[in-house]
């Protein structure tokens, strides 16, 4: 049977508060585009056939950026209350209830803010993913200061126990060097089937992804890790310092490859 193409989920709702500025993050400019045109085109290039932009803060700005030829494939869900991660990937649910139904089709969740994602770590985390018949795959990063980011938790022996957000993370936790980039890959049912278990979280009052995994070791599946993200690729950008530093290393990485730099 031949394996279908996979999705694309892509988190594009959130303002960027401390970028100084009232545009929506993910529409400052990489390279001389919208960050999250970037990781479109990662999808793109990992053989993604549908793309679905999860939009709320300023949705408007987000989807003229795609109104042009290169907008094809485009789909928007749109998510009206900022309750988190969980809730955003629910809300794309009523798009995909067909992929849902039965077992077996792919499906990426990716940030809209993370411009230096390669397409070939998203085919890395898609081959491990259909090789192994995990439910869900996640690809992680070792980087010097983890701070901000959640933490891959796992047990003596190496196994996962799940993803722990850094604020509710122990003293001895905080100072866990891998941490979740959100690369996600997962089979779509399972993905629906297991956020609609997710309980709202008591100190945030949101919804995290981050508690899907756990909820599916919990069950005895298979949920795959991987190192396989560069520490290079998941460089915050909250600042406009933090911008100015991506768009460099986009910039290099576009002549590098013959590319223009825009």
């Amino acid at each position: 049977m031949t394996t279908p193409a996979p999705i694309a989920i892509i988190l594009a709702a959130g303002k960027g508060t401390r970028m100084k500025s009232d545009l929506p993050k993910v529409v400052h400019p990489i390279g001389g585009r919208p960050m999250v045109h970037a990781v479109v085109d990662a999808c793109r290039q990992a053989g993604c056939q549908r793309i679905i932009l999860v939009v709320g803060y300023m949705q408007e700005l987000v989807r003229e950026t795609f109104a042009a030829s290169n907008g094809q494939g485009i789909e928007f869900a749109v998510q009206d209350q900022q309750l988190g991660t969980g809730h955003a990937v629910q809300v794309v649910k009523p798009a995909l209830e067909r992929e849902a139904a039965a077992p077996g089709q792919p499906v990426f969740v990716l940030a809209g803010d993370g411009p230096l994602i390669r397409a070939a770590t998203l085919s890395t985390m898609l081959d491990r993913h259909l090789s192994t018949s995990a439910e869900a795959t996640l690809a992680t990063a070792v980087i010097d200061d983890p701070t901000g980011y959640g933490r891959i938790y796992r047990d003596p022996a190496g196994k996962l126990i799940g993803i722990v957000e850094h604020k509710e993370c122990s003293p001895e936790q905080l100072k866990i060097r891998e941490v979740n980039p959100s690369y996600y890959c997962f089979d779509t049912k399972s993905l629906f089937s297991t956020l609609a278990e997710v309980k709202r979280n008591p100190q945030s009052g949101e919804y995290y992804l981050t508690d899907v995994p756990a909820l599916l070791l919990a069950k005895g599946r298979r949920v795959e890790v991987i190192s396989a993200v560069p520490p290079e690729d998941v460089l915050s950008i909250n600042t406009l310092e933090q911008l100015a530093q991506v768009d460099e290393i986009y910039r290099s990485r576009q002549v590098a490859a013959g590319g223009s730099a825009r």
